[in-house]
């Protein structure tokens, strides 16, 4: 593990993020923050806000809310919202709504908004965005049909109702962009301030 002189928290339950950190040899705990994210949605389509201004204020906010209570900590915050043309996409409720996502997604391309910050003392330090493009294929029900018996329920932790990392890479027919935003966080980008910060040995 990477020798850290401050502690590191993510605020965020995702597992795609915490198995990134993992795999980069980071040390760090997870506290998932606990903050209205409807609401938040809610207010910047009404406000017009874009899919990246939105999927950055709910980083923040995240951020901020566990920082409150771990003041001498650096917490990380990321957030992700999937654009297909107008529409914004949630993680599906149930394997129903997942599979009417991924045919609304079918030979569409959508962006993922994806943003990061880290806080310290609920301090705003730092924070990066990316936005990669990807375009299912075409599909047939029948693969549908497998697709979504053989992912089961993982399929409602993810935005899109896919995960890269797995049967979900059999979905596309291009992708542009970072990978590790794809995932879920510009994970490079993070680890450069960590270690500009003194957090991370260089």
């Amino acid at each position: 593990m990477a020798a850290t002189a401050e502690r590191l928290i993510l605020a965020s339950a995702s597992t795609a993020r915490a198995r990134m950190l993992e795999a980069a040899g980071v040390a760090f705990t997870i506290e998932p923050a606990a903050i209205d994210e409807a609401r938040i949605k809610t207010a910047a389509r009404e406000a017009g806000q874009t899919g990246m201004a939105c999927a950055l204020s709910l980083a923040v906010e995240k951020a901020r809310t566990v920082s409150q209570r771990h003041p001498d900590s650096l917490v990380i915050g990321a957030d992700q919202i999937l654009v297909a043309g107008s529409e914004w996409f949630d993680k599906p409720r149930d394997l129903g709504e997942a599979r009417a996502q991924l045919q609304a997604l079918c030979g569409r391309t959508h962006a993922l908004a994806t943003a990061v910050c880290v806080t310290r003392a609920s301090e705003r330090l730092w924070q990066a965005t990316s936005q990669p493009e990807l375009t299912m294929r075409q599909f047939t029900d029948a693969f549908l049909d497998r697709y979504i018996a053989e992912e089961g329920e993982a399929l409602t932790g993810s935005v899109g109702a896919y995960r890269l990392e797995g049967r979900g890479v059999q979905l596309f027919a291009r992708i542009s962009g970072d990978h590790f935003a794809v995932l879920g966080m510009p994970l490079l980008e993070l680890l450069d301030f960590l270690r500009d910060r003194g957090a991370l040995l260089t």
